[in-house]
């Protein structure tokens, strides 16, 4: 167990865009090339989405940046009304989120440590970060209390999130959670797979030990209702960590509205960061330029950022963030489109 103490022994500090301003550097790469132009342009197509007082901006989420240290960064865009609504992988959520709500942490790896190694030890690898084993099962049965405690029936991943949202205003040891902050400000997390994280390891043993009675998670539902916002919105802006089933749930609402025969416009702006290739025919679910011959984005306003996200991420929230434009911002809160 010393050694497993010494390998736990560095958490991961999580990047504060409140305490640095990026303004200068952002400003800069604006009059470079390659990808630091295409990162001042994502900056200020962000910009763009937070003046136009109609856009609804939905933040999608793939990918392990809230483990490697941006999580602060979603939570500090929510409680700004800098996103209205997010999609997200269940893992960035329950796995990373939730997990340090509940008192856990996130630690810097050692890559040359061997992986049947850190088996013994009860240690999960993602990439250079380390999580316990014990800890994430502590945070599987957690979801188990919570799904014990409601009713029996289907949810949307949205409603189960609230309730995840709920337990940790009571129960939470680490207030700047992503799940609380949405809670209290009315912004929809919606996981479309939600189970493909630990809180499918908690839902399984709930039904497990309640086979008759239990709840289930309503992807379909999850389809509806945030194709309901799209409608209800109208006018919509995408800001994409990575891509696959976030980023092609998000986009795919536009198609949804019109096959239920309520057509809407498509997402007027879209900035995506990802190292995926193009060249396989995939990129993450494909370009934002590809997206458009599905009718899902337009191309007037969109920006491809071919980069890891915890290096440029930091660099265009802080720069919106600091330009301060969103302290004339009104919040959605479309939380309450599903409460009437």
């Amino acid at each position: 167990m010393t050694a497993k103490r010494e390998l736990l022994k560095e958490p991961i500090e999580h990047i504060d865009i409140k305490a640095f301003d990026p303004t200068t550097v952002i400003d800069s790469m604006r009059k470079m090339s390659f990808s630091s132009r295409d990162t001042a342009n994502a900056a200020d197509i962000y910009l763009r989405m937070l003046n136009d007082k109609e856009c609804t901006i939905i933040l999608t989420l793939a990918g392990s940046t809230s483990a490697g240290g941006c999580m602060q960064v979603y939570v500090d865009m929510v409680k700004n009304r800098m996103i209205d609504a997010i999609v997200a992988t269940g893992a960035s959520i329950i796995d990373m989120d939730f997990f340090e709500a509940l008192g856990f942490r996130h630690y810097r790896g050692n890559l040359e440590i061997p992986d049947k190694k850190l088996r013994e030890f009860y240690i999960d690898r993602i990439y250079d970060t380390y999580i316990d084993e014990d800890d994430l099962q502590v945070c599987d049965g957690t979801i188990k209390l919570v799904a014990d405690s409601l009713k029996p029936r289907p949810y949307s991943s949205r409603e189960f999130i609230q309730e995840l949202g709920k337990y940790l205003i009571k129960n939470s040891i680490k207030k700047d959670s992503l799940v609380q902050a949405a809670y209290e400000n009315n912004v929809p997390i919606f996981c479309p797979a939600f189970s493909d994280s630990s809180a499918g390891f908690g839902l399984v043993k709930h039904q497990w030990e309640s086979p008759d009675r239990h709840v289930t998670i309503d992807s379909v539902r999850d389809f509806r209702e945030l194709t309901m916002i799209k409608i209800a919105a109208n006018t919509t802006g995408l800001f994409m960590i990575g891509g696959g089933v976030p980023k092609n749930f998000a986009q795919d609402v536009v198609v949804c509205a019109e096959i239920l025969g309520k057509p809407v416009p498509v997402h007027k702006y879209a900035v995506q960061i990802t190292v995926a290739d193009v060249r396989d025919g995939a990129c993450s679910s494909s370009t934002l330029q590809e997206a458009s011959s599905w009718g899902k984005v337009d191309t007037k306003y969109e920006q491809m950022v071919y980069a890891e996200a915890t290096t440029v991420l930091p660099l265009i929230a802080g720069y919106a963030y600091h330009s301060r434009v969103w302290e004339k911002r009104t919040g959605r809160e479309w939380n309450k489109l599903f409460s009437k």
